[in-house]
C-alpha cells in the first residue's frame, strides 16, 4: 500500500522503506523542504511506524534558475527537509542532487522494525468508524492562492472569498503540510488501528477506495462527514466541481491519516490527539458489510475547519 515491507534474513526483521519527490508548490523554499520531508515519512507512518532509521534527500537543481536563485532557494528546501527530518527524530545521511530543467524535491525513508512495530492496513472488521487526521482543500487552497494573480480566475471566484480568505487558507494548507503524522501513527498502537493510508494524489476517495479494495474482510467504506479547510468547499462550488473536493476526488499533498479504528476508540484517539498536538481529528464515515470498495454519500456534512475564524490564529 504505502510503504514496501522486506523480511530481512536476519531473524524476524523488516525493512520498511518508501520514496517520494515533487515539484513545488509553494511560494517559500524552506516550507516546501519541511513538506516534502512529511510527505515522504507519511507513508511509513501509515504502516503505523512511528521511528525512522534513515532518510536520503533527493533534488533536482534547475537549470532555469540564475546561479543567485539557486544559491538561496536550494540551501533553504534542504534546510527546511533536513530540520523536519530531525523533528521526526532522524537525519539525512545522503542522496542524490542532478540538474533537471524543473525543480525537483523528495526523499526516501527507511526503517527496520520489528512485526509488532508496523500495522499491516488491512485487517478493518464491520462496525470500525473511519478517521481522518487532517483537513482536506490543500489543492484549492494552493491553487486560489496563485489565483490572485490571475485576473481571470479570480473574478470566478471573488464572489465568494476575500483575498484575505484565501491568504489565510494558503497559510493554514502550507502549515498542515508541513505536520508529521507521525503522533497519529503512535497512537494507531495505542487504540488498535485496523488499518491506515495516508490522503494524497489520488484525494479522500481515491485512496479510500484503495484502502478497502485490499481489505481481507468483505467491507466497504462509507463516507459521511468531510472535513475542509475554511472556504475551500465555496471556492470548489464557485469553480463548477473542477476540484471534484466535495466528491473526495481533489488531490491533496501531505494529508492526513485515513485510519479504521473500532468505534469504541475512536473517539478517545481524537481526543488524545488533539490533547497531544493541538489539531482536531474527525470521524468521516463507518465501516460496513460491502464487496471491498468505497464511497461518499450523496449530500455529505461539510465540516469547516476551524469552526469560526479568530483574529490572528490560524487554527
Amino acid at each position: 500500500m504505502d510503504a514496501s515491507v522486506t523480511p530481512l534474513r536476519h531473524g524476524g526483521l523488516s525493512l520498511v522503506q518508501t520514496t517520494d519527490f515533487f515539484y513545488p508548490l509553494v511560494d517559500d523554499p524552506y516550507m516546501m523542504g519541511k513538506i516534502t520531508c512529511a510527505n515522504v515519512l507519511s507513508d511509513l507512518y501509515a504502516m503505523g511506524v512511528t521511528d525512522c532509521d534513515n532518510m536520503l534527500m533527493l533534488l533536482g537543481v534547475s537549470t532555469k534558475m540564475s546561479d543567485k536563485e539557486r544559491d538561496v532557494v536550494v540551501p533553504m528546501m534542504m534546510r527546511g527537509f533536513k530540520d523536519l527530518a530531525e523533528e521526526a527524530g532522524t537525519s539525512v545521511t545522503g542522496g542524490q542532487t542532478v540538474l533537471n530543467p524543473w525543480l525537483t524535491i523528495g526523499g526516501v525513508a527507511t526503517t527496520v522494525c520489528q512485526p509488532n512495530e508496523f500495522i499491516m492496513p488491512d485487517n478493518a472488521v464491520v462496525g470500525d468508524v473511519l478517521v481522518l487526521t487532517k483537513p482536506l482543500g490543500t489543492q484549492v487552497a494552493v491553487n486560489a492562492y496563485q489565483w490572485l494573480d490571475q485576473p481571470e480566475r479570480w473574478n470566478r471566484i471573488k464572489l465568494v472569498v476575500t483575498e484575505d480568505d484565501v491568504r489565510k487558507a494558503y497559510q493554514r494548507a502550507m502549515f498542515s503540510m508541513a505536520r508529521l503524522n507521525r503522533t497519529a501513527a503512535r497512537l494507531m498502537h495505542k487504540f488498535n488501528a485496523h488499518g491506515a493510508t495516508d490522503v494524497t494524489g489520488f484525494g479522500l476517495l481515491g485512496h479510500a477506495k484503495n484502502l478497502a479494495s485490499i481489505q481481507k474482510n468483505e467491507v466497504s467504506f462509507v463516507i459521511h462527514n468531510l472535513p475542509i479547510i475554511a472556504k475551500m468547499a465555496a471556492i470548489s462550488k464557485a469553480c463548477g466541481n473542477m476540484f471534484g473536493l466535495l466528491q473526495g476526488q481533489s488531490a491533496e499533498t501531505s494529508g492526513g491519516l485515513l485510519i479504521a479504528l473500532p468505534r469504541e476508540q475512536a473517539a478517545a484517539f481524537c481526543k488524545d490527539i488533539e490533547k497531544t498536538e493541538g489539531y482536531q481529528s474527525w470521524i468521516i464515515g463507518i465501516v460496513e458489510k460491502g464487496n471491498r470498495t468505497a464511497r461518499i454519500i450523496d449530500k455529505p456534512r461539510v465540516i469547516e475547519v476551524p469552526a469560526k475564524d479568530r483574529e490572528g490564529e490560524l487554527w
